[in-house]
């Protein structure tokens, strides 16, 4: 037993860490109380969360609601989510949208978010409802957010009509009661590389092409946030 803790927590510490889905926000690919597992190794030695990667982040305050930023309350559950193996609360799951540099703006005739002008095409994973526009959760569809600064990242849920990410959080005019849109890099634990539970949800969580053709952008002119 001791031996399976040491491994745990050096597991936890070094390589993977599992998460639960809290909330439909990133439906369809991933469902509430789906499990899933974090890889923490690509961010090292200088690496960054890259565009359409799914990353798990601590909240950068005020994201969640006080009951899911809590994390289990049972003692034993306690234990089990220090050595990793029980699911940490206090953290939301994203798709990274923009990176440092870039300029993320809502939207094309079609609908769809571009960033740098280029526009992405999410038919593959990302839930509109219909919406004429992404970013329903504010109260304008003609939004534009950046340029992203250094060290932070842009992160949207692909459930659109039903998550309160960056864009819920851009500041409309002078009214800015709902944060910060940028998530600090620092933040972020790691890439969810596998949806490992229940076992006829299983299934590998990719990077998808759709952002390969947005060029980069220097985030030299891009203060902090």
């Amino acid at each position: 037993m001791v031996v399976a803790l040491g491994l745990a927590v050096l597991i936890k510490a070094v390589l993977v860490q599992a998460f639960y889905i809290p909330s439909e926000s990133m439906e369809p690919g991933l469902v509430r109380n789906d499990r899933i597992l974090v890889q923490k190794v690509s961010y090292w030695f200088g690496g960054t969360p890259r565009r359409g990667d799914v990353v798990v982040f601590k909240d950068p305050g005020g994201w969640l609601p006080p009951q899911d930023s809590a994390g289990p309350t049972n003692t034993v559950a306690k234990l089990m989510e220090k050595v990793g193996l029980y699911p940490s609360g206090g953290h939301l799951v994203k798709r990274v949208i923009g990176v440092a540099g870039d300029t993320i703006t809502c939207c094309d005739n079609q609908g769809r978010i571009e960033v740098n002008g280029v526009a992405i095409d999410e038919k593959g994973y990302a839930v509109t409802d219909g919406q004429a526009c992404y970013g329903p959760m504010i109260t304008r569809c003609n939004w534009q957010a950046g340029p992203v600064p250094a060290g932070h990242i842009f992160v949207m849920g692909d459930n659109r009509a039903h998550s309160a990410d960056s864009s819920w959080h851009i500041c409309q005019g002078t009214d800015c009661t709902h944060g910060d849109e940028f998530v600090s890099t620092d933040l972020v634990v790691g890439k969810v590389f596998v949806l490992l539970w229940p076992r006829d949800h299983f299934t590998w969580v990719h990077r998808p092409h759709s952002f390969d053709d947005v060029p980069d952008r220097s985030p030299s002119s891009a203060g902090a946030p």
